[in-house]
C-alpha cells in the first residue's frame, strides 16, 4: 500500500515512512524521522528528526513526538498527550546535548492529555490513563493513573483490566493467562478465545 500524505502536511526530504501509513492534515515530519508501516499520524502531529516510530502506531491529533523518543510497534498515543525531551528546560539555556531518551514499548497505550517525562520507559502493553503524569519507568502491563501516576492494577494485552488478585488469572475478555504478584504481571499464554 502506498503512503497517504494530506496536501497540507509537510514531510521533509529524507524522512522514511513505511507502506500504508497515513499522514493527515497539518502534520510536520522532519527529514531524519523513521516511521514504520501502517501508522496513522492525526491532525497537527509533529515528528522530530531523532525519532523512531514502529509499525501500526496510532498517534492522535495534537501530539508532538520530540527528538529522543522511541516508539515500538502497536502503540496508541491519545489526543494531545505530551512527550518531553529535556528534564529541566530553560529558554535562555540551550540543552540539546542533554536530551533524555524515552522508550514506549510494544502495545502500550498513552491516554489523552497524559504527560511522559523524558528518560522514562513505558513497558510493553502498559496502559497510561488520560491526564496521568509519568515521571518514572512503567512496568509491562501496568495500569497507571494520577499526578504523579501510580499503579492501580494490571492490564491485559487486549486492553481490559485484569482482576485485582495475585496468582494465575485469565482475562475475562480474551482468555490470555497471566501470573500476577504485588510487583509484576507476566503473560503465561496467549488468547484462547
Amino acid at each position: 500500500m502506498a503512503v497517504s500524505i494530506h496536501p497540507t502536511a509537510i514531510v521533509d526530504e529524507g524522512a522514511r515512512i513505511g507502506d500504508g501509513s497515513r499522514i493527515w492534515h497539518w502534520v510536520h515530519v522532519c527529514g531524519k524521522a523513521q516511521i514504520g508501516k501502517g501508522c496513522s499520524l492525526g491532525q497537527n502531529v509533529f515528528v522530530g528528526n531523532d525519532v523512531i516510530i514502529g509499525n501500526n502506531v496510532k498517534i492522535q491529533n495534537n501530539v508532538s513526538v520530540y527528538d529522543a523518543v522511541r516508539i515500538e510497534d502497536d502503540v496508541f498515543c491519545g489526543p494531545s498527550m505530551v512527550f518531553t525531551n529535556v528534564y529541566n528546560p530553560r529558554s535562555a539555556i540551550t540543552r540539546k546535548d542533554e536530551y533524555r531518551e524515552t522508550f514506549v514499548r510494544k502495545g502500550a497505550t498513552l491516554g489523552a492529555n497524559c504527560t511522559i517525562i523524558c528518560g522514562c520507559t513505558i513497558g510493553e502493553n502498559a496502559f497510561v490513563a488520560a491526564g496521568a503524569v509519568i515521571n518514572r519507568d512503567v512496568m509491562p502491563f501496568a495500569l497507571m493513573a494520577g499526578v504523579p501516576a501510580r499503579r492501580l492494577g494490571w492490564m491485559c494485552s487486549c486492553g481490559r483490566q485484569l482482576p485485582k488478585i495475585t496468582g494465575d488469572v485469565a482475562c475475562d475478555a480474551c482468555g490470555r493467562c497471566y501470573t500476577i504478584s504485588k510487583q509484576s504481571c507476566t503473560l503465561l499464554s496467549e488468547a484462547t478465545r
